[in-house]
């Protein structure tokens, strides 16, 4: 038989379970912001609206887990629209720390923009994770930038390799003259020169230009005189862009010399809509076999992996790459850091060490998180993609990986 309870004994158990109740409730949290620069409209937007969308589901998947588990903070996203514009760049980093306080940051996309926004961070102690930046000559330590997509020169190597490994001897390097993309054209051409084949650098092209003549003309001269002294399978071209690959493309295909040898890409133009949005360019692309890398998921997928991309599709459109991937890591990350090295905040020195370890103990949608010592990831693999004619229309397929 139950022993009954006195009046006093439950009025006080009620009493009790009142109080619990109400201190559940009345936690008062913090909420921290993190704010995206990304290229919403410009150059490379693919990238940008996807890492918005990858920003979005992260930051509500970080505050659902920090619910449950009790936690105060709580975290706020935003983006500001860099249209891969480092005047815009600076111009939104600036204007997010001094009118809204915020110190953490995801991108800018491009290493042109990551360029111009370095020393406002450094000076300012302002957290800047780049998902898309990949040039060697912002691979400095200690600095208050890291990169979660492998460098240039890891991008370079693998490249190099493929278009040796597919017979090329000769190769001619065109880029765009940023910082990234120049380091992509450094990095194939010097590794390719490194392994046995022949290396010829045409002179970087402005970023605004949209009249590729003296380009092409310049690249036709180069292609003639490889083209004298060996057959075409051993020739090939390789292009460092952004969007602007497109009026290139379009221009080429006039002249039936470019259409003799493949074209190879850098990993700004991968998955571009803008690219197969005009028949011109998207069949010249098929024509001479183009193709270009993406930075690629692990061989075992995270399993919350699908159900994020198609998330992201569903709201954009646009299938995302790991590029924006690793914004969905950078945001779990950086809250990670926040919420387990609270004794960090008000020491920047000892938060950059902090999120160095978490990031090094992080296994995320996009893999194992490793930096090296410059704060940048330190390894990666590369799915190839190219543009086919299917269904009456041009798009892109995953036609190879690196070895």
């Amino acid at each position: 038989m139950k022993k009954k309870l006195s009046v006093a004994t439950a009025c006080l158990i009620l009493m009790l379970s009142a109080c619990k109740k109400e201190n559940t409730s009345t936690i008062e949290t913090e909420t921290i912001q993190i704010a995206g620069l990304f290229s919403l409209t410009g150059n490379w937007s693919s990238l940008g609206i996807t890492s918005q969308e990858a920003m979005n589901i992260a930051t509500s998947d970080i505050n659902t887990y920090l619910e449950s588990n009790g936690s105060k903070y709580r975290f706020s996203s935003s983006v500001y629209d860099t249209k891969l514009d480092t005047l815009l760049a600076k111009s939104a980093i600036e204007k997010a720390f001094i009118d809204s306080k915020i110190k953490y940051f995801i991108g800018p996309q491009s290493s042109a923009e990551l360029a111009a926004v370095r020393a406002y961070a450094n000076a300012n102690n302002l957290l800047v994770v780049s998902q898309g930046s990949t040039a060697s000559s912002l691979a400095i330590a200690n600095d208050a930038v890291f990169r979660f997509c492998p460098g240039d020169a890891v991008e370079g190597a693998a490249m190099a390799n493929s278009i040796f490994l597919a017979g090329k001897r000769k190769l001619i390097t065109v880029a765009r003259d940023d910082a990234g993309n120049k380091g992509l054209q450094q990095s194939v051409g010097t590794n390719f020169s490194s392994i046995g084949g022949q290396t010829t650098a045409v002179t970087p092209y402005a970023t605004g230009m949209t009249d590729f003549s003296s380009v092409l003309a310049d690249i036709k001269q180069k292609l003639l005189s490889n083209l004298a002294a060996t057959d075409s399978n051993s020739v090939g071209l390789y292009l460092a862009s952004f969007d602007e690959c497109k009026e290139l493309f379009e221009q080429a295909s006039l002249d039936p010399i470019f259409s003799k040898v493949k074209w190879y890409g850098g990993d700004g133009i991968v998955l571009s809509p803008t690219l197969i949005s005009s028949n011109k360019a998207a069949a010249f692309a098929a024509k001479v076999n183009f193709f270009a890398p993406n930075y690629g998921i692990p061989a075992t997928p995270n399993p919350k992996l699908d159900a994020i991309v198609a998330a992201v599709k569903s709201k954009t459109s646009i299938d995302i790459d790991a590029y924006g991937l690793a914004t969905y890591d950078a945001m779990w990350v950086i809250a990670k850091t926040i919420v387990e090295n609270q004794n960090a905040l008000s020491d920047f020195g000892l938060f950059k060490t902090s999120f160095n370890k978490t990031s090094n103990a992080y296994n995320g949608l996009t893999g194992s998180l490793a930096l090296n010592s410059n704060g940048d990831r330190s390894s990666g693999t590369f799915d190839y993609y190219g543009i086919v004619f299917e269904n009456n229309v041009y798009t892109w397929k995953l036609v190879g990986k690196s070895i």
